[in-house]
């Protein structure tokens, strides 16, 4: 078969790259080695974590808030194996709907493993051995990521667990340990501390949240204790002994000292992802990768070979899946003779847990670090009217605006539904925005949202309700 375009990869990247290629007219096909479309992402990913992220705070509105509203529905049971349901039923209805997707658009799937067999070629590796030969113009690389091992640690997906397994646990651990306090590691620990478990994170670093502005990290923190989620900062593990169906961590300080011994049932080990090429042929071909293994590519996707493209987790940049479903965007419309573009500025990044914590932009640490001038405008979620009378006040909106042109450089919230808050900013910065703009910009009471405008407003010291 000869194709226009060839993805190798069914994750946000790869599919929403062939829808579009196929909408401009590329004949395309995808190749993809999992049962079901949609990559990490939809299988075990981002869909199956929100869908145990909504259940399990669920549970916890009725086992502790529910009689605060007026609601009597006396204590609730969990049943985990039914949550697990209700988790695969979202998962199949988006793997599902983008199987649909790409058969409506004329675009071919092949199942297996993608491998790049020279200049236009690409061989589809079978389980059953019926390996198959596709004939391309372009080839696309959208592999995505996997976890990353921790040396000396072997991952079971039983006591010692990735992400992955940590959404498909059997029963409640006791004790839950986890190494590493990034995004995922916090979103699995909020989970499972819902539904009973003692939650313990261990972080190499001195702060949790690595890369997003401190002093969201810090308030983040101390909502994350008051709920129940214990930390070791500055701290390392340096051994995980697995006995008797539980698991010995054995834990020192990060700039060195004496060790200690903690007993997990559960080990979750979440310090990241890391580029997933493995068998794709890059060395047959001559793909040129960096020393993280990631894809070199130049401005429009491009890799050292003609022909062959990257996006998404495989290239430089947040692991994040808007990132690569942009980038498959760019990247089709480029192949179409068109202008594909990403502003990399403007990229939302949101932790899922209650309170959600979201940004875009600069931190305060990055504009201090490049000696930009700003200003700050701060409003707590305590003086929004419409937090206060839903008992979401933990935390905060931060704007932070050119000291000389109030074009907002970045924004960062701490709180309920700050995942969507954050939306409004970020078309904002698209459109190169200043916070007068946001803060001239008439928002509905009684919202959330009011908290945006009002930081805006704090930007010139002129908020209303502080």
């Amino acid at each position: 078969m000869s194709y226009d375009l060839v993805v190798i990869g069914t994750g946000p990247g790869g599919y929403v790259c062939a829808i579009r290629a196929a909408q401009l007219g590329l004949k395309t096909a995808v190749v993809e080695k999992r049962a079901a479309h949609g990559g990490t992402c939809l299988n075990v990913g981002c869909i199956p974590s929100k869908a145990l992220l909504h259940a399990s705070e669920a549970f916890e509105d009725a086992s502790k808030h529910f009689a605060d509203l007026g609601i009597d529905v006396g204590t609730p049971k969990l049943d985990l194996k039914k949550m697990m349901t209700f988790k695969q039923d979202g998962v199949d209805g988006n793997t599902k709907g983008v199987e649909f997707l790409l058969k409506k658009n004329g675009i071919d799937a092949y199942r297996g493993t993608g491998r790049l067999a020279g200049a236009g070629r690409v061989e589809v590796l079978s389980e059953d051995g019926a390996n198959q030969m596709l004939e391309t113009k372009n080839v696309v690389i959208a592999t995505g990521s996997d976890v990353t091992r921790l040396p000396g640690v072997t991952i079971d997906e039983r006591i010692v667990v990735s992400s992955t397994g940590a959404l498909e646990l059997e029963t409640v651990p006791g004790k839950l340990l986890i190494i590493g306090a990034g995004v995922i590691g916090l979103e699995l620990g909020s989970v499972w501390r819902r539904l009973g478990s003692e939650v313990t994170v261990v972080e190499y670093l001195d702060r949790i949240l690595p890369g997003m502005d401190g002093e969201v990290g810090k308030q983040f923190q101390r909502i994350l204790g008051k709920q129940g989620i214990s930390f070791k900062l500055s701290s390392k593990v340096t051994g995980v002994e697995v006995k008797d169906g539980s698991a010995s961590v054995t834990v020192e300080p990060a700039a060195g000292g004496e060790a200690e011994v903690l007993q997990a049932d559960v080990v979750l080990v979440a310090i990241g992802r890391v580029p997933y090429t493995e068998g794709l042929g890059l060395e047959t071909v001559g793909v040129q990768v960096d020393n993280k293994g990631r894809i070199q590519t130049d401005s429009h996707y491009a890799t050292n070979v003609t022909g062959i493209y990257a996006i998404g987790d495989v290239i430089a940049g947040p692991m994040l899946a808007h990132k690569a479903e942009d980038e498959g965007v760019a990247v089709a419309e480029l192949l179409a003779g068109q202008a594909g573009h990403v502003n990399y500025g403007v990229i939302p990044n949101v932790v899922y847990t209650f309170p959600e914590v979201a940004s875009v932009g600069k931190t305060e640490e990055e504009l201090k670090k490049d000696g930009i001038a700003y200003n700050a405008g701060k409003f707590p979620f305590t003086a929004n009217g419409r937090a206060k009378v839903n008992h979401t006040t933990d935390g905060f909106v931060k704007i932070l605006a050119d000291a000389k042109s109030d074009r907002v450089l970045g924004v960062h919230i701490v709180g309920a539904d700050a995942g969507n808050l954050i939306a409004e900013v970020a078309v904002a910065m698209e459109f190169g925005a200043s916070a007068e703009d946001v803060a001239r910009t008439c928002h509905a009471h009684p919202t959330l949202t009011e908290a945006v405008k009002e930081a805006a407003l704090a930007v010139g010291k002129r908020a209303i309700h502080i």
